[in-house]
């Protein structure tokens, strides 16, 4: 059974920085593409940031240059490096897995989620 828990999430002055994590269990992690998907009030979920298990990343246009996805496949734990934030980052963001180990996914494994907000 795959579990995927997020933390790290909080409230945070624009321009400041939050690291999130998510740790897997239940999954041969380092086969596993991973990635970070936030959704804002009234809006649809989209994409923040994907990696896979080779280290290939992409990345969310509104997002580049100020986020950073990254991995240990040692800790079965994917993070998002978050810096320069800004109040339409506030979001829930969740962590997600797909097996298909590709950046375009399909992901269909989720976590709960954790809220992100920025304001001042």
């Amino acid at each position: 059974q795959v579990q995927l828990v997020e933390s790290g999430g909080g409230l945070v002055q624009p321009g400041g920085s939050l690291r999130l994590s998510c740790a897997a269990s239940g999954i041969i992690f380092r086969v596993y593409a991973m990635g970070w998907y936030r959704q804002a009030p009234g809006q649809q979920r989209e994409l923040v940031a994907v990696i896979t298990g080779v280290n290939m990343t992409r990345y969310a246009d509104s997002v580049m240059g100020r986020f950073t996805i990254s991995r240990n496949n040692v800790k079965n734990t994917v993070y998002l490096r978050m810096n320069s934030l800004k109040p339409e980052d506030t979001a829930v963001y969740y962590c997600a897995a797909s097996s298909n180990n590709q950046l375009s996914g399909p992901f269909d494994s989720w976590g709960q989620g954790t809220q992100v907000t920025v304001s001042s």
